[in-house]
């Protein structure tokens, strides 16, 4: 009985170990393939940005540049907010410039010193 229990044991032993190194393989293997799959580079043509923006609805304006819905297209946001700030140049045109020096609203003051010829 006793020598019956050890196999018994001993099987239970080998099935849980194969268990577990079946699954350790397959997250090791497997997981690595997805990871691999969500981090590949964009395509290096326009497919990518067409097919989003196909897919946008907007019912006003859709922004090219971050396909957002708004009324007028001078309300369209900057892409990176933390790095650019939104000056309107009137006849609701509007551009995003990169975040210039160290004081708030700098860049703001350099567009408009170029706009009136003075930088």
């Amino acid at each position: 009985m006793k020598s019956s229990l050890n196999v018994l044991l001993a099987l239970l032993g080998l099935f849980v170990t194969s268990s577990l190194q079946f699954e350790f393989f397959e997250q090791m293997f497997g997981g690595q393939r997805q990871q691999s799959q969500q981090r590949q580079n964009v395509a290096s043509d326009s497919s990518w940005y067409r097919q989003n923006y196909e897919a946008a609805h907007c019912s006003n304006y859709l922004c090219p540049g971050t396909l957002s819905c708004v009324h007028f297209p001078h309300h369209c946001p900057c892409a990176f907010p933390d790095n650019e700030e939104k000056a309107e140049l009137g006849d609701g045109i509007a551009i995003c410039a990169s975040k210039g020096g160290y004081k708030a609203g700098e860049t703001l003051r350099k567009i408009e010193l170029a706009r009136k010829g003075l930088l």
